[in-house]
């Protein structure tokens, strides 16, 4: 029985090339101009640029994909989940800096950073899945 959900799973990425390609684009396009704002004011980055890719791309992307049918809150509570996870590992691995003192901390409290961050980018699911959407229809409908 899980065998057969892994494979209907797995069989919604087929024949959405297209789709995918864009999700990646604009996903990976939208994480180094947040990585960039992050730094620019002080609140966070990545340790290393590419983490960007992984991130947003290899992990965002394919949980995005798997949510655009569902309703907005849907979206939004299982991003959050993903966004969690997220947040938790790369504090935790060191593969994320929060600056010291940022504006986060200072509104909200040190021990409330990642919490925020997680509320603020599971709004990037729903969000990304509308302007996706959007997108694809304007580039790609007849």
């Amino acid at each position: 029985m899980e065998g057969r959900k892994l494979t209907q799973l797995l069989g919604r990425f087929k024949g959405n090339g297209r789709l995918l390609l864009l999700y990646a684009l604009l996903y990976f396009l939208f994480g180094l101009g947040m990585n960039a704002l992050g730094i620019a004011l002080g609140i966070a980055r990545f340790t290393f640029w590419w983490q960007v890719f992984t991130c947003y791309v290899l992990y965002m992307v394919p949980i995005s994909f798997l949510l655009r049918k569902y309703p907005f809150h849907v979206q939004y509570a299982y991003g959050l989940v993903a966004t969690g996870i997220l947040e938790f590992l790369g504090y935790t691995l060191n593969t994320s800096y929060a600056y010291p003192d940022n504006p986060i901390d200072r509104f909200f409290g040190i021990r409330n950073f990642s919490l925020a961050m997680a509320l603020f980018f599971a709004f990037y699911f729903p969000l990304g899945n509308w302007a996706v959407g959007h997108l694809y229809r304007r580039l790609f409908s007849n």
